[in-house]
């Protein structure tokens, strides 16, 4: 009976370990899914207003964005030195019978210090015909230098930004639904060409999120309260404030202002009094021995005279 019971136990784990060798086979076998055969980046569909806003692409992402006529769309991306970047946009117009007249849209690609960079090739600004679909921009931007002159305005590496807008446009076409589609391609690398003589020590990347702000239902950390002996300890080795005394207010007015002013009012006084006494007419003497009878009296002193 135990030799029977034995064998009837082996059987079932022999069987049980045939059943999961080939699920374990298939599952070896079977290659995992890696993060680098993920492909692309997904395109994105915001975009900034503005170039604390602008939204970050990375290397190889696109975009594609919902927006209207009149709105200012700012993309930023990282470019290297060495490679030449092309930007390309094709926006999606409205329906032609929603539209009142031709649109243009200009594409402008800006470096770290907002400077605007010049395009060596595309077309930067676009029209398009009041039965027009879509329209292309393209900026073709010079080669990243490793290095440039401060005087110069030669781009160097660090970030960019893309400003699309529509520069022309009918008013009564603002705000009409558009799509904007952005494509970034760059050309060369490292092991291109590159003036010698100097280095960048930093790329042109500015901290656009220099600070932090709070969620609106987040509470900000209570800050720590001293204890007693670190308060002793402040108290203790704070200064002691200076004597006050009848005359103290009364001098601490006084300051340089005032003594110029006071200095300015005598002086404008002192030229004042030098004016008028320089320019001012001399009385004439009334001492007797200088006066002259007018011809009046002369001829009545005549006529007494004659009579006598």
């Amino acid at each position: 009976m135990m030799r029977t019971t034995t064998a009837v136990w082996t059987a079932l784990l022999a069987g049980g370990l045939l059943a999961l060798a080939p699920a374990a086979a298939a599952s070896a076998d079977s290659p995992s899914p890696s993060p680098s055969s993920s492909g692309p980046a997904a395109p994105a569909s915001t975009a900034g207003n503005s170039f604390l806003t602008a939204t970050s692409l990375a290397p190889g992402q696109d975009a594609s964005v919902d927006a209207g006529i009149g709105d200012y769309l700012y993309w930023s991306f990282a470019a290297a030195e060495g490679q030449t970047p092309t930007v390309t946009v094709t926006v999606t117009l409205p329906a032609a019978a929603d539209r009142h007249g031709p649109q243009t849209w200009t594409t402008e690609v800006f470096d770290g210090l907002r400077r605007r960079q010049s395009c060596t090739a595309g077309t930067q600004s676009a029209t398009a015909a009041p039965t027009a679909a879509t329209l292309t921009t393209t900026c073709t931007l010079r080669q990243i230098r490793s290095w440039a002159e401060p005087w110069s305005g030669d781009p160097l590496p660090g970030t960019y930004y893309v400003k699309l807008s529509a520069t022309d446009a009918p008013t009564q076409d603002f705000g009409l639904p558009a799509q904007a589609q952005l494509h970034i391609a760059s050309t060369g690398g490292a092991d291109a060409a590159q003036p010698e003589g100097g280095a960048l020590k930093a790329a042109l990347v500015p901290p656009v999120n220099a600070g932090a702000t709070l969620a609106p239902d987040a509470t900000a950390a209570p800050t720590a309260v001293p204890s007693p002996t670190a308060a002793g300890q402040l108290g203790a080795a704070a200064p002691t404030a200076a004597a006050s005394h009848w005359y103290s207010d009364w001098f601490s007015q006084w300051n340089t202002r005032w003594g110029w002013t006071l200095a300015g009012g005598a002086l404008a006084s002192l030229a004042g009094v030098a004016g008028y006494s320089i320019t001012r007419h001399p009385r004439r003497s009334r001492r007797p021995g200088g006066y002259r009878p007018g011809a009046s009296e002369q001829h009545e002193r005549y006529a007494e005279a004659t009579r006598g």
